[in-house]
């Protein structure tokens, strides 16, 4: 039985190969017998390439980067998708409430689409997937997109734009580009700029809406602007200044305005900044400094201090006995007990004491009083007044 089963499957390989080699070497031959006519004809070889074909999608008037739009017209009438897709994304608590209240709308604007989505609020998430009804196969993609701004806190009018087919999303986490929180803050805020000037001047350059939040930036545009501003982003919490790449970008935009330099390196007359550390302060250091100096004096080490033993043999300490040491150590706190009571003593008697009497001096004329001189002229000048 092996055997057979062995022959058997030596004859299918061989069949199979022949006929991979049979197909192989027909358009060899047709080839082939090509080229020998060109080298009659010419008589010398063609610098052409033998194997070149025509490229009916290959023409300069097409663009490339276009992205053709999504219409009903694009798929066969009655298909649907063989199985249902469908992704889920958590949302914070605080965004519970504005989800509540949008959650219709979003359910009316993915409906004409084809996609369904629900809300669960125990779990915290929102879940989209495809129907019976989608007929775009990119869809399900976008509204995966939807969800997971929503959940960073953009608006719903802004989120839905990423449905259309020329418009994208991206979201930059920055929490963990810097570790100090202080500096995060700080960089952060930067990027934001005074009064979210700075953040208008991206948006305005880029073409995107930028959306600071905790820690990520929800970007939403094209593709270049999206690279562009993810760029400035990053940046910024490397400790760029934002500024940089904005008096970039609009000179850049001012050259691609003149005709003459669409085809022309711009390096010349873009700006090229160098990133210069800070001067960090010198600590003083002392210890250094004592090192430094020449130790002036006795060249000698000093002398070994006594330990416990050499100071209890001198004072006699070390030759009483265990009692005789208890009976002086109690007479020692007892007199000091004795200082502590005659202390408080003294202090009791302070608040028994009489306060000392004021002596009461000469009575001294109040400053109130005025010179007879003075009083006169006063006089005079008011009678005078009241004469006119």
């Amino acid at each position: 039985m092996l055997r057979s089963l062995v022959g058997s499957e030596m004859c299918i390989r061989d069949r199979y190969q022949r006929r991979v080699r049979d197909a192989f070497s027909a358009p060899m031959e047709d080839e082939g017998e090509t080229r020998a006519t060109e080298q009659v004809q010419g008589g010398e070889k063609k610098t052409k390439k033998m194997y070149r074909r025509d490229k009916p999608w290959d023409n300069a008037s097409i663009d490339h980067w276009k992205v053709p739009e999504w219409s009903e017209t694009d798929h066969k009438a009655g298909s649907h998708f063989l199985e249902e897709s469908s992704f889920a994304t958590l949302f914070p608590q605080y965004r519970e409430k504005y989800l509540r209240e949008i959650w219709s709308e979003l359910t009316r604007t993915l409906d004409k689409h084809g996609v369904a989505c629900e809300l669960d609020c125990v779990e915290g998430s929102m879940m989209v997937k495809t129907t019976r009804k989608t007929r775009d196969p990119f869809i399900i993609f976008k509204a995966r997109d939807v969800i997971k701004l929503l959940s960073r806190s953009v608006q719903l009018p802004q989120a839905v734009r990423v449905l259309e087919d020329t418009v994208y999303c991206d979201i930059v986490k920055i929490g963990g580009m810097v570790r100090n929180k202080e500096r995060f803050v700080k960089r952060r805020q930067r990027l934001i700029g005074p009064n979210g000037s700075t953040l208008k001047a991206v948006e305005l350059l880029t073409e995107c809406y930028v959306l600071v939040q905790g820690r990520t930036v929800a970007l939403i545009g094209e593709h270049k602007g999206l690279k562009q501003a993810r760029k400035i982003v990053e940046d910024c919490m490397h400790n760029i200044h934002p500024i940089y790449n904005i008096k970039e970008l609009m000179i850049r935009r001012e050259l691609a305005k003149d005709e003459t330099l669409k085809e022309e390196n711009w390096d010349r007359f873009l700006p090229h900044f160098k990133q210069r550390a800070a001067k960090k302060k010198k600590k003083k250091v002392v210890e250094d400094e004592k090192k430094t100096k020449k130790k002036k004096g006795n060249p000698f080490p000093p002398e070994q201090t006594p330990r416990l033993v050499d100071k209890q043999l001198e004072s006699g300490e070390y030759f009483l006995t265990q009692y005789e040491k208890k009976d002086i150590k109690k007479k020692e706190e007892q007199a000091a007990q004795e200082q502590a009571a005659v202390k408080k003593a003294k202090k009791r008697k302070k608040s028994f004491q009489e306060p000392q009497e004021m002596v009461v001096g000469a009575k001294h004329k109040s400053s109130t009083e005025e010179p007879v001189a003075d009083l006169a002229a006063r006089i005079k000048k008011s009678s005078k007044k009241q004469k006119k």
